[in-house]
């Protein structure tokens, strides 16, 4: 048994970043165990916590840690990652010598309602994951126009459900070569 564990980078209730998420969910093996790991309660990285980390941190650096694989999907803020998901980088890779990402294979997937489906946040994204050492699946690339894929109920267009799954099933094999 495979342990995903699933950041979202978009904060907001029932986010398209979510919607896509488990769309990809849907395709890993049936006896995954898949955690949504949460961001939201993070406060804002300080170096100063790095002897003395709240407990958020700590919780948040253990929960990463007991994962064998990382799904990423995010939303493209300002032609970057939103705020939360740099920060809930930040606080899982540091004190400097304790990354818990390290070795984590990973999958980079952005989503947007824009034509460029936040294809500047997926690779901005994948430029922090170089430097964190997390193997990271190069093919599909999963730029989602979310427009198109999800729909206004927040379940996935039907056009849409085979492509994600396949992605989540393609990344579970590429996850087997590091774990």
């Amino acid at each position: 048994m495979t342990k995903f564990g699933v950041v979202v980078g978009s904060i907001r209730q029932n986010s398209y970043s979510e919607a896509v998420a488990k769309g990809i969910v849907a395709g890993l093996p049936s006896d995954a165990e898949v955690t949504f790991l949460e961001i939201a309660n993070l406060p804002l990285y300080n170096q100063d916590y790095d002897e003395n980390s709240p407990v958020e941190y700590t919780n948040f650096r253990d929960q990463v840690a007991a994962q064998d694989a990382i799904i990423f999907v995010t939303p493209e803020h300002n032609r970057s990652i939103p705020a939360a998901l740099k920060n809930a980088l930040d606080v899982a890779s540091r004190p400097w010598g304790e990354n818990v990402w390290a070795g984590k294979p990973a999958l980079a997937v952005s989503q947007s309602i824009s034509a460029m489906a936040g294809i500047l946040a997926n690779h901005t994204l994948r430029q922090s994951l170089v430097f964190l050492d997390m193997p990271t699946m190069q093919q599909p690339e999963l730029y989602i126009n979310s427009s198109e894929a999800v729909k206004e109920d927040g379940s996935i267009a039907e056009e849409s459900v085979d492509f994600l799954k396949d992605a989540g099933a393609q990344f579970a094999e590429f996850a087997k070569k590091f774990i």
